[in-house]
């Protein structure tokens, strides 16, 4: 499966997220270099197996928000699993105008517009489910602003929902014969600089489980599940991992609901 893209979104700008949407500006090309090619993935785009099991029916007839869609696929799957209307939201120019003019092309209910989180600029009220992750949250300076915005954004009773990489991720080293920690990486630092494609030279957040669950709670959700799960949502393409063998946690989901 394709790594999702994710442009920087945060708070107020400053160096670091200069140069972190520097970064994506590059990185978010690919979108349009690669056009065709994500059109093909986007025919047959499925959400995976553990977030259809995780959103049941919550899904059909719903009207969906995705903070950070990068490249929009996870819209297509959303609305065909039965979502009413699927409104995507990303900082890129890029992503927002291909993620478009896909579902445009493929003749499914899915919107796009440039937003700059949490400024959503979406109606109160207007969703019943807000779906992120997979790369999404480490792109966030203000997770607090965040979940408060998702809440305003939900109907009472709505949803939000992350699948999203474990905390942990960032820490393990990509060794093949053992599970290492990264002597470079901090769980408790603030932040990092990413150093693969495509984001090399962005900075990402570091957010700690316990951070990302009590901010969610302080928001005024209530959490309905939260899982850790051993399967990574992205493995690059040649390289294999011991992290990866099912020993330590690779990814997280959480399913929460506006009180």
């Amino acid at each position: 499966m394709r790594r999702t893209l994710r442009p920087w979104e945060g708070g107020a700008m400053d160096a670091t997220g200069n140069e972190t949407r520097a970064a994506w500006a590059v990185a978010a090309r690919k979108y349009e270099d690669e056009y065709a090619e994500h059109l093909e993935l986007a025919r047959t785009a499925e959400l995976l197996p553990v977030e259809v099991v995780a959103l049941g029916d919550l899904v059909t007839g719903a009207d969906v928000v995705h903070p950070m869609s990068g490249h929009g696929l996870d819209d297509l799957a959303l609305a065909r699993l039965g979502a009413r209307s699927v409104h995507g939201l990303d900082y890129s120019e890029a992503a927002v105008s291909s993620a478009q003019r896909r579902a445009d092309e493929l003749g499914l209910p899915c919107r796009y517009t440039r937003a700059t989180l949490p400024a959503s600029g979406l109606e109160t009220g207007c969703a019943d489910l807000v779906y992120t992750g997979k790369g999404a949250l480490i792109w966030l300076a203000d997770l607090d602003a965040f979940f408060t915005e998702a809440h305003r954004l939900l109907r009472p009773g709505g949803r939000i929902y992350v699948y999203e990489a474990h905390p942990l991720v960032p820490l393990w080293d990509w060794d093949a014969d053992e599970i290492q920690v990264r002597p470079d990486r901090g769980y408790f630092a603030p932040a990092h600089v990413n150093d693969t494609f495509p984001g090399n030279g962005a900075v990402e957040r570091q957010h700690t489980l316990a951070g990302i669950v009590t901010t969610c709670l302080r928001a005024g959700f209530e959490i309905e599940e939260l899982d850790e799960h051993p399967e990574p949502f992205w493995r690059p393409e040649g390289f294999t991992a011991a992290a990866w063998d099912g020993r330590v946690p690779n990814t997280f989901s959480l399913l929460a609901r506006r009180a």
